[in-house]
């Protein structure tokens, strides 16, 4: 969405306002302002479009995920535990572009722990995932898939394949809970897991049948 600089006559008490609700929301005082006056003249800011998307997506989301409180707009993070010993944390990031292009955004899943052997675990995970959505992706004709494979963290771009708002919260709902189910099936039983993956292949395929990310 297109920015043009404007200059403003404010009184001293408004703007200590302004910088005040600035503040305790996580944003610059010239991005309030445009959303309060996008507000009051029914106008759409990518504020209010990322808003809309996450609360679709938190009205949706599985109960086993926590949702984090977050200061940024553009930006929501869940946890949840896993089923293993110790119980170790997965956290998922979801940030959103401001004016989507190819992309509509970016997941981050990362792992919370110091033991090399779960971080392995991860990443194994992650090697076999990147594979398979790859190639499924690919054969609807997607083959901008990207991502990064990291130490304990797994990043890719969410496709921008021109879903609405609401449409969108929900498809990303379904993605990470089908993404969550694959790994703690795979964390419960590593060494069973391929025995199992066929299943959860076809619930991953189902989902690209209605909505792609």
């Amino acid at each position: 969405m297109k920015r043009s600089v404007y200059s403003l006559v404010l009184m001293d008490d408004i703007i200590k306002a302004v910088d005040a609700e600035a503040y305790r929301r996580g944003t610059s005082r010239s991005n309030l302002i445009n959303q309060i006056l996008a507000e009051n003249l029914s106008c759409i800011t990518p504020e209010m479009r990322m808003h809309d998307i996450f609360e679709s997506l938190s009205e949706l989301i599985s109960s086993s995920f926590q949702i984090q409180q977050q200061r940024s707009a553009s930006l929501l993070t869940l946890k949840t535990a896993l089923e293993y010993k110790y119980r170790p944390t997965i956290n998922y990031k979801v940030e959103l572009e401001r004016v989507p292009d190819q992309f509509i955004g970016t997941l981050k899943v990362q792992i919370r722990t110091q033991s090399d052997a779960l971080i392995q675990l991860f990443n194994s995970f992650f090697a076999y995932r990147i594979k398979f959505e790859a190639t499924q992706l690919a054969s609807i004709g997607y083959n901008n898939y990207t991502c990064e494979l990291g130490n304990g963290s797994f990043t890719r771009k969410l496709l921008n394949t021109g879903l609405s708002e609401d449409h969108l919260g929900e498809a990303i709902s379904c993605y990470l809970s089908n993404l969550n189910t694959a790994i703690q099936a795979y964390f419960s039983a590593p060494q069973l897991f391929y025995e199992n993956a066929p299943e959860l292949e076809k619930k991953y395929i189902a989902l690209l049948s209605d909505a792609i990310i």
